[in-house]
């Protein structure tokens, strides 16, 4: 039977991009969306013209009970989640003197509160089966900082901090807890940075002169979710061209 691998925020381009990858190897594939969100059925429809049948949910990850009732509801119609890629996330840059509480706030509930959200439900269940793959998306901001991101770098700096510290607990239970830093990445998020703001200030930035496709990230994820990345935890794996090195 296909292991069930949920994705959050996965109707985005990284994870659109994990989806596919997944699919491509066997799994079964969920992803989430923000309620009330009008095209999660195109988007479904496009992607089964490309012969991927993957299954969407409604869940706002930063609300606590939305996401047990997500996990609940596709434990009941598919089975017990065995890949979670905590993927969604959202930016709101701003400098700290401009930034205000409901900025801050939306990122960090976004961002951070959603691994405790989803992965509280699904974490019980990996070990008592004896097998989970927890992979929580951050970010090369959250490692060395960026300006006008202090609430998105805290809350990409503390996923990884929670990774290593859950990693601990779970380690001798056949559950790896990983993280995967990326850094700037092809997707729709990145390319709506002015092309001359790409070009000048952020390409020089990454020893091999380009930005990461999203299907290198996917390839990383699979890896993690692997049987043979079984040794792998607690870990946090930059992939972003050189442009952070620690």
């Amino acid at each position: 039977m296909a292991r069930i691998a949920l994705i959050t925020g996965g109707m985005g381009g990284l994870g659109e991009a994990i989806c596919i990858k997944m699919a491509a190897l066997g799994y079964q594939v969920v992803t989430t969306h923000s309620p009330g969100n009008t095209k999660a059925n195109e988007w479904l429809a496009g992607m089964e013209q490309q012969g991927y049948k993957f299954r969407a949910y409604p869940c706002d990850v930063a609300d606590f009970e939305s996401a047990q009732k997500c996990i609940a509801q596709i434990t009941q119609e598919l089975g017990p989640i065995d890949v979670l890629v905590n993927n969604a996330g959202i930016t709101r840059d701003m400098t700290f003197k401009k930034m205000d509480k409901v900025n801050w706030d939306a990122v960090i509930k976004t961002n951070l509160d959603s691994v405790f959200n989803m992965t509280k439900p699904v974490c019980d269940g990996m070990v008592e089966r004896g097998w989970g793959r927890i992979i929580n998306i951050s970010s090369v901001n959250g490692q060395k900082g960026a300006f006008g991101q202090t609430n998105y770098s805290a809350a990409k700096a503390g996923m990884h901090g929670f990774s290593k510290a859950l990693a601990l607990e779970v380690a001798r239970k056949g559950v790896t807890v990983n993280t995967i830093s990326p850094g700037y990445i092809g997707t729709k998020m990145v390319m709506a940075i002015p092309s001359d703001v790409l070009e000048s200030k952020i390409i020089p930035q990454i020893p091999m002169g380009r930005l990461g496709k999203p299907e290198e990230v996917a390839g990383l994820v699979a890896y993690l979710a692997s049987d043979e990345a079984a040794f792998l935890t607690g870990a946090n794996i930059a992939i972003n061209g050189g442009q952070h090195m620690y």
